[in-house]
């Protein structure tokens, strides 16, 4: 009988193979009250989704938020996480927004260390990615750059060989292309 319960042990303990993820954009159109942002990111946690990024934004009824929500997964999960959003009361719609055929923004900031030479360096650079140059320091500059998320990822990859000493992204904030209107 313990040869038994060995051989289930070791079959728990084998590595699962891991299920193909995709990045998705997940649009709520939510009561604009308070709580519903901590039960929404709640449920994709207990779901076991990882929120890559979040953004909460007011819309132009004051009694509606909009909470878009960046995750990786499955068809399987989002299919899940999908209808189990659909299903707290204070949402009002949830809607699948395609990466490739949606308006997406992202805002970083990013403040990099600089000495004489990289304050005439850098300008370039921001002017590559149509960056603007927010606040000069003594020893730092700090950027602002608007844009889709893969603009955003290549400014950040530019910026690396500097000395990053804060940098804020604030995720992904989308709409769908078109007359789509989930409002």
């Amino acid at each position: 009988m313990n040869e038994g319960i060995e051989n289930v042990r070791e079959a728990d303990a084998l590595p699962r193979q891991p299920r193909e993820t995709t990045r998705r954009i997940v649009s709520l159109l939510v009561d604009n009250r308070f709580g519903v942002l901590a039960r929404v990111a709640s449920l994709f946690a207990r779901k076991g989704f990882n929120i890559d990024s979040l953004t909460v934004s007011a819309t132009h009824d004051s009694a509606i938020s909009r909470i878009t929500v960046t995750t990786y997964a499955d068809d399987l999960g989002l299919k899940q996480i999908l209808s189990q959003s659909a299903k707290l009361v204070e949402v009002r719609k949830v809607a699948l927004l395609d990466p490739d055929s949606s308006a997406q923004r992202e805002l970083l900031l990013v403040k990099l260390a600089v000495d004489t030479h990289l304050r005439e360096t850098i300008p370039g650079v921001a002017d590559t990615y149509k960056a603007e140059i927010v606040d000069i320091g003594e020893k730092s500059m700090t950027l602002e750059i608007v844009g889709k998320p893969t603009k955003i990822d290549a400014f950040v990859e530019a910026v690396s060989q500097y000395r990053v000493l804060e940098m804020c992204r604030t995720g992904a904030t989308a709409l769908g292309h078109g007359d789509e209107v989930l409002h």
